[in-house]
């Protein structure tokens, strides 16, 4: 058997309509696994769901609509996750929001807590739902995708990086309690990728040809950049690895 083989398993995926957390679907199911497709919105959750089945064949995915900030739609997904497909196995934690950019000191309350409950909070309540059905098999992988903005400064997404950086000790401090119940909780925190969260960047061809200059491996990311680490840490190949926190950034931090 392969050490990457996902046959069987039940994978939740957040925010993978598109971008990241679609690739990660995508090569999930290409590895064996059946994924649930879950966004905001059920109508381009579908059409995901039904592109992996036309390519792996039928009941490979659901689409199943939900918002992280509504933990009433959470419990939800996995109600209806587990009627159709069972208990997951793994869980993504990817969806993610930030609705501001500037000085910290000018970010509003509510604004600060849309940051911190939507990318920390949420990813709390997504592991609370887990959990139980993983450690009563004994078993089971969680990847929260954090970014590389966890581990640095910044004058325009500072609210944006305290939530990122949190969602390391998050990650630490679920991988230290159910360790010894067989479940591996860890992060990604990737660099710069080609998504809709910084096409403001490289569809400005200036910036995008500083901004690689300065990688060692001389381009931005694309989203299966990302989805090959997830399958990884999601998969027996990575059975020994829990608490950690993955860089996948073409080199920017070094």
């Amino acid at each position: 058997m392969s050490l990457f083989d996902l046959t069987g398993k039940v994978a939740i995926v957040t925010g993978s309509s598109r971008g990241i957390g679609k690739a990660i679907a995508e090569e999930l199911a290409a590895h064996g696994a059946r994924v649930v497709i879950s966004s905001r919105k059920q109508e381009v959750c579908d059409e995901v769901a039904a592109a992996i089945n036309a390519e792996h064949g039928a009941g490979r995915a659901i689409a199943v609509a939900a918002s992280i900030s509504d933990k009433g739609q959470l419990e939800d997904l996995f109600a209806q996750t587990k009627e159709q497909l069972g208990p997951v196995d793994i869980l993504i934690c990817n969806a993610a929001s930030n609705p501001y950019y500037g000085s910290m000191d000018g970010i509003e309350d509510e604004q600060f807590r849309k940051v911190l409950d939507n990318n920390i909070l949420s990813n709390h309540w997504l592991m609370q739902l887990a959990l139980p059905d993983m450690r009563a098999k004994n078993g089971g992988a969680i990847v929260v995708i954090s970014s590389i903005g966890g581990l640095r400064g910044s004058a325009t997404i500072g609210a944006y990086n305290v939530s990122k950086a949190a969602d390391f000790q998050l990650v630490r401090n679920y991988a230290v309690e159910n360790g010894q119940h067989g479940v591996r909780i860890n992060a990604i925190a990737p660099g710069l990728v080609k998504t809709d969260f910084a096409r403001a960047l490289w569809e400005n061809p200036e910036a995008l040809e500083r901004t690689e200059a300065a990688l060692p491996m001389r381009r931005i990311g694309e989203p299966r950049d990302i989805a090959g680490a997830a399958v990884y840490l999601s998969s027996p190949a990575a059975k020994w690895i829990t608490g950690q926190m993955v860089v996948v950034d073409g080199g920017a931090t070094i």
